[in-house]
């Protein structure tokens, strides 16, 4: 598993959320870039330091951020406010995306989790 994969995922994506998607990957690429791409559960995500620190997916109406963890939305409760999501997916949308603070949010919470928890 791959960058060439998650590149042939990016390329079956209807055009408009494979932009937001390719934005969303670069600001992650940045935040984490020891991070290997992989693909876990067919969907995109970035694995470091032992465990998946976060994963991407479009859908017919949305798109998803995945932060692996049941955990982490909770903690971020504030900072999501006015995103849809559920315990462990952040919905966004072409029009209102993720904002790079956002994501480097989510990220260091799943990164001390998983130095916290060893995983």
């Amino acid at each position: 598993m791959s960058a060439e994969e998650v590149d042939a995922y990016l390329a079956s994506v209807a055009a408009a959320h494979r932009a937001a998607l390719t934005a969303l990957r670069a600001a992650i690429r940045k935040l984490v870039p020891e991070a290997e791409e992989i693909i876990s559960y067919r969907i995109p995500a970035f694995h470091v330091e032992g465990g998946v620190v976060a994963g991407f997916a479009a859908f017919k109406s949305h798109m998803s951020y995945f932060p692996f963890s049941g955990a982490v939305l909770g903690e971020l409760s504030e900072e999501i406010a006015g995103y849809a999501h559920t315990k462990s997916a952040l919905h966004f949308s072409v029009e209102r995306q993720l904002s790079d603070h956002l994501v480097e949010l989510l990220i260091t919470a799943r990164r001390r989790e998983i130095r916290s928890r060893g995983r």
